[in-house]
């Protein structure tokens, strides 16, 4: 089995489940040559990936949660003292979570659900009578954009916008024209700094101004922390539900069966559907760790330095922990599925996207029928977000509603 998990070729049709299986059956903990850096170790077993993320003093988020190493001369990377959360370990994370924690829990996300539903229903209402759309901009991606904005108190537009620029960063920078990242990434710092300058001069009730006015140890967060929180918020904020709609709705396409019930049976499924969506999609492919001291693994000794790259795909294929893991089952039951990652770091977002693609779903199944793909999808060049970025779709307005 040719293994290779570096190009995005490999990643053209969604997850390469084929080298996932090869892996977890002959080699758990493999050791993958890295043309320009030093190697990496892949995991792909369920309880490898979950519980490498439980383990953040063995294996670190520092320097990058990205394969590649940081370059000093990006602008991801600006001083010891200005890392996005993303690459901050405990207690370091833990203070940084803890400024816009409680506007993500369960609690805070269950209430924006009327809101969040009257934005699905304005997105279905642009497409409906059309009968055919490109759904990942038009559908898609316009809810987590429209959420986000709302959140840290932009125009809906800019969101919209925004995620434009995201899409760039994750695309594998060889496709790009060159320079086109660092473009799209001085562009977001760039209005971050803008939003910072606003909320500095006039607070409003939203999760910027909060940032801007923010404390860690008694020190005030600067332009350059939020930046970097920003650009995590954007980021993060659209990719797995944009992601998850896109390519949840295409693994419905293929499975007719699965479709149908659901759309009959919707009060009683939507919390098994979302969360076999979510293991069948997950929508980021990985996050990288870094062994902070020598230890083992099936075997396998990993050094202090070491790459340890998680993927959370193959985790949530792993047929140790889900039967016939390939099969889209929305009835699934229990489904611990870890698309949001696992440990200090899983998504803060987690209960948004919830609410987001079950609000979506909602509109899409209870209005929409007789899905077909006008033209085969394109996915997103990219070995680290799995997610499809053009989907023309053809559909039939729903003359009828079936009773929730």
């Amino acid at each position: 089995m040719h293994i290779d998990l570096l190009s995005p070729a490999s990643f053209a049709k969604g997850h390469p489940l084929d080298q996932y299986a090869w892996l977890q059956d002959n080699a758990p903990v493999y050791w993958h040559e890295e043309p320009k850096g030093t190697g990496f170790w892949v995991l792909t077993r369920y309880e490898d990936v979950a519980n490498v993320g439980r383990q953040p003093h063995t294996f670190s988020n520092e320097p990058t949660i990205s394969i590649a190493d940081p370059d000093p001369d990006s602008p991801n990377f600006a001083s010891d003292d200005h890392k996005m959360m993303l690459m901050m370990d405990p207690p370091q994370h833990t203070q940084f979570r803890r400024i816009i924690s409680r506007e993500f829990t369960r609690g805070p996300a269950a209430e924006l659900r009327p809101r969040i539903a009257e934005l699905a229903a304005r997105i279905i209402d642009t497409v409906i009578d059309r009968g055919e759309c490109e759904f990942v901009n038009e559908v898609a991606g316009e809810l987590p954009s429209y959420v986000i904005a709302e959140l840290t108190g932009i125009p809906l537009d800019d969101g919209r916008e925004l995620y434009k620029l995201t899409e760039i960063i994750h695309t594998a920078p060889e496709v790009l024209e060159e320079g086109a990242q660092f473009q799209a990434i001085m562009k977001m710092f760039g209005y971050a700094q803008e939003v910072y300058r606003n909320k500095l001069e006039k607070p409003t009730d939203d999760l910027a101004s909060q940032i801007v006015h923010a404390e860690v140890d008694g020190r005030r967060l600067d332009e350059i922390d939020f930046q970097l929180f920003f650009m995590l918020l954007i980021d993060a904020g659209g990719d797995t539900t944009r992601n998850l709609v896109a390519g949840g709705l295409h693994k419905l396409i293929e499975n007719p069966e699965q479709l149908s019930q659901w759309q009959m049976h919707r009060a009683d499924m939507d919390d098994t559907a979302r969360e076999e969506l979510l293991r069948a999609v997950s929508p980021v492919i990985y996050m990288r760790r870094t062994a902070l001291k020598d230890t083992e693994l099936h075997g396998q000794t990993i050094k202090a330095g070491d790459k340890v790259v998680r993927y959370f795909g193959a985790a949530n294929h792993d047929p140790r922990k889900f039967e016939q893991p390939q099969a889209l089952d929305l009835d699934r039951f229990p489904n611990e599925q870890i698309a949001f990652g696992t440990g200090t770091h899983v998504c803060l977002g987690q209960h948004i996207a919830r609410v987001e693609i079950d609000c979506m779903f909602h509109e899409i199944l209870a209005r929409m029928e007789n899905f077909q793909l006008a033209e085969p999808p394109q996915w997103l060049e990219s070995n680290f977000i799995s997610g499809i970025r053009h989907m023309p779709i053809t559909f039939t307005p729903r003359k009828a509603l079936i009773p929730d």
